[in-house]
């Protein structure tokens, strides 16, 4: 039998062609999408005072008594009609309303029951354009409790109300996929039931997030996100690959290569990578560490064990300085070895890309660095056996899909992040994956301090940074965009440097993505050397310039940032152990979530108390990583109600037989989660 659930929106009464296209542009294509379009909110009608105890702007239901109709004869003018009760008047108005409508609606010396949200005008109560007028009799009949929703242009919030309304309470019962001692247990009411309950409150509280309606909703969606990572996680095991061989001789090798010992933690991390690549399993780990962990140097001695083991290694990275710096270490480090390593960006001139690809294709390459270029359809690795992605927050599984079909399955995946990740995130983002963690760093957790000042305060920031380069310091000073724009009301780097360059007392630079190679390279060279004492970028250093001798960073506009890439920002200072200081500068109109951001900053330099914080402030964002920038996996669920309910999800779903699977099906064409395994089976 056909789910009506999955039928187009235009067989839903009510809607026709026009509030169609409306609700498709609000990506509202089909009856399950619209009932998942969650309530924001309810309308309290049960306000039922006299006419002497009204309240401004609080919605109200009044009994009253028309006795009066004022039509005026002036065009663009409103419609009146007075109103008492035995205590007072209130003048209802209308505009645009034909003469005998309002007559019909309000007719002269019959009490009626009019609803709407009660407002001033010279010393007088009135009501404009009531969302409700009914006689008396049947004024039990006007919803006390209504729920609300995002309005639609050029669409009745009533008209709206009412369709949502009617479909949810036509909504045919569905058989539960979850067990009933299950749903006893929660105290929970079926998936129909919860659905008809919310778009249809009998309380205020029926549509708040933590009510057990919308409890258990929000369950069903973190369950099917967390049942397709699992069954993505069983397919992964059931790719047999050839191990690495990894001795050690060769560990101890690259071990003496590097100019430091390992923390205990990289080694732990170390381990578990080495135990995935010499397994017959394929690896698929998440390495997290906050700023400045030392990820990187886990992922070269990864690369150089799997360079050994007679297999090539692709390093990907988000940004071109990333890739040059990532380049430069390696050659560093593998400078005595026959290893043979090569840097791929966009801008590598034509002909030197088509001697890598050569080279490459004939297994001449050991180790390939690069950007999205790696993703280019005419590279082809002969022997790929490793997988390395930094900073991968910022590619799409889309883009790791592309990545994996370049090797095969003897190829494994190491995916490297600098924003630790929350536990609840850890459940819906990485369930297919493990998880190594560096929890601590090789330097000092406690040398940065964080400053917050205001931008009509700059003066004092720039007597500061001068008496910071005086004792030999190097600067960063971070503004959010390039070029200045009257939509965004932001500092811009160009304005920023064209400013500070004459008030600053040591040679500065502009840096920013759009700079010729060849000036960027040199640019960040006289920094790294010393000869540039202050560079004015926009955030093209959060994962680019290892500096250990700039020790301050000034952030502009600093509330605009997310509290993630304000850690990744501070953490390019302070990378020696000496003392550093962040200097956090917002403007006039900072909101209360910017000033949580500043507060949280000052507060901690703990990568992983602020990754939680970041995930109550911002929500779950994109947690499967194919949909494009801006859109939300979850659409319902949300971390500060819900984070219990992950931990729930997870134990049921390690308790879920094998064909229990298919139970679910219905749960998983709900949430479209049952395209995603189509789209990521070769991941």
């Amino acid at each position: 039998m056909k789910n009506k659930l999955f039928e187009p929106i235009i067989k839903i009464k009510g809607i026709g062609p026009k509030l169609e296209k409306k609700l498709k542009d609000k990506n509202i294509f089909n009856k399950i999408d619209l009932l998942l379009n969650l309530p924001t909110g309810c309308i309290d009608r049960r306000f039922c005072p006299k006419l002497d105890q009204l309240e401004i702007g609080k919605i109200s239901t009044v009994f009253a008594t028309p006795i009066k109709y004022n039509f005026p004869r002036i065009r663009n003018l409103p419609s009146r009609v007075t109103c008492e009760d035995e205590f007072s008047k209130i003048d209802i108005i209308f505009f645009n309303s034909r003469e005998n409508y309002i007559k019909q609606l309000l007719p002269l010396n019959e009490e009626v029951v009019i609803s709407g949200k009660v407002n001033v005008y010279k010393n007088k109560y009135q009501i404009t354009n009531p969302d409700y007028i009914r006689t008396t009799d049947k004024g039990s009949d006007i919803k006390k409790i209504m729920s609300k929703y995002h309005s639609v242009s050029g669409i009745s919030d009533k008209t709206l109300q009412k369709i949502y309304s009617d479909e949810a309470k036509n909504l045919e019962n569905i058989n539960d996929w979850h067990d009933k001692n299950f749903l006893n247990k929660m105290k929970w009411v079926s998936w129909s039931d919860s659905i008809k309950r919310i778009h249809n409150p009998t309380e205020i509280k029926d549509v708040n997030k933590n009510s057990i309606f919308y409890e258990r909703l929000a369950y069903d969606e973190i369950f099917s996100n967390l049942l397709i990572f699992s069954e993505i996680k069983k397919r992964i095991e059931q790719i047999i690959k050839e191990p690495k061989k990894i001795n050690n001789k060769d560990i101890d090798t690259i071990l003496q290569l590097i100019p430091f010992k390992l923390t205990e933690d990289q080694n732990s991390c170390l381990k578990d990578i080495i135990n995935d690549m010499n397994s017959s399993k394929k690896m698929m780990r998440v390495l997290q560490g906050d700023v400045g962990s030392g990820k990187t140097i886990v992922a070269l001695i990864a690369s150089y064990l799997n360079t050994k083991s007679n297999f090539q290694t692709a390093i990907m990275v988000p940004t071109e300085i990333l890739a040059t710096q990532h380049f430069k270490l390696f050659i560093k480090i593998f400078n005595d070895t026959n290893i043979n390593i090569q840097i791929l960006t966009g801008k590598t001139k034509l002909k030197d890309q088509k001697i890598i690809r050569s080279q490459l294709k004939e297994n001449k390459i050991d180790i390939l660095i690069g950007t999205h270029s790696l993703f280019q359809e005419k590279i082809e690795f002969k022997n790929l056996g490793l997988i390395v992605i930094d900073e991968q927050h910022k590619f799409g599984v889309k883009q790791r899909i592309n990545l994996s079909q370049k090797g095969s399955n003897n190829t494994d995946v190491l995916l490297m992040t600098a924003t630790p990740i929350p536990r609840t995130l850890i459940l819906t983002n990485y369930g297919d994956m493990n998880i190594s963690t560096i929890q601590n760093k090789p330097f000092l957790n406690d040398n940065i301090e964080t400053l917050i000042k205001p931008l009509d305060k700059i003066d004092e920031v720039i007597n500061f940074v001068n008496n910071k380069i005086k004792d030999g310091d190097q600067i960063y000073w971070v503004c959010p965009i390039i070029e200045e724009s009257e939509k965004l009301r932001l500092t811009a780097a160009t304005k920023r440097y064209d400013f500070l360059k004459n008030k600053l007392n040591a040679k500065t630079s502009l840096l920013h993505g759009s700079i010729k190679k060849d000036d960027k390279e040199k640019i960040m060279n006289d920094f790294i050397s010393g000869n540039l004492k202050c560079i004015i970028s926009t955030t093209v250093i959060e994962v680019g310039i290892d500096n250990p001798k700039a020790n301050t960073i000034i952030i502009e506009n600093a509330e605009r940032f997310g509290l993630a890439q304000l850690h990744q920002l501070r953490g390019r200072v302070g990378r020696s152990g000496s003392k550093a200081h962040c200097v956090l500068i917002y403007s006039s109109s900072i909101s209360e979530t910017g000033k949580k951001r500043l507060k949280t900053m000052k507060e901690s330099n703990d990568g992983f108390y602020i990754s939680e914080e970041d995930l109550k402030l911002r929500g779950f964002g994109d947690i499967i990583g194919y949909k494009q920038s801006g859109e939300k996996d979850f659409i319902i669920a949300d971390p500060l109600y819900h984070s219990h309910l992950f931990e729930i999800a997870k134990k049921n779903i390690d308790n879920l037989e094998e064909k229990s699977f298919k139970n679910f099906d219905t749960l998983l064409k709900i949430f479209k989660k049952d395209k995603v395994l189509n789209i990521i089976d070769t991941g």
